[in-house]
């Protein structure tokens, strides 16, 4: 299966200036652009919609990210899967507001 990344825009892409767009994150462009370059699939996965989306996807076109969805799952895995449920599937999530199930359960692990 193919790397598929879902990265959040404001405040991981961006610094979180909403509903303006903020300074660019580049290590966390530069990143995903590698990933890419190395076969990743890449899904905006944001909670913009309508004009704001549009100005977001605009504006990581400008500064060289092109996804494969946007808010949407990837075709391969709509296939994979029978159907486009609601929940946006990837190997990998970027988002400033991720925990990792992994971290909790390293913090957890002598407590219980």
């Amino acid at each position: 299966m193919d790397k598929i990344i879902a990265v959040d825009f404001d405040g991981t892409l961006c610094e979180n200036a909403y509903p303006n767009i903020g300074v660019p994150k580049q290590i966390i462009i530069n990143h995903i652009l590698e990933e890419q370059k190395l076969g990743a699939k890449l899904i905006l996965w944001t909670n913009r919609c309508d004009e704001k989306l549009e100005e977001a996807v605009k504006w990581c076109t400008e500064h060289g990210i092109i996804f494969d969805a946007i808010n949407d799952n990837i075709p391969s895995i709509i296939s994979r899967f029978g159907n486009n449920c609601r929940k946006i599937f990837a190997t990998e999530y970027i988002d400033d507001r991720a925990l990792s199930v992994s971290r909790i359960e390293e913090y957890y692990k002598d407590w219980m």
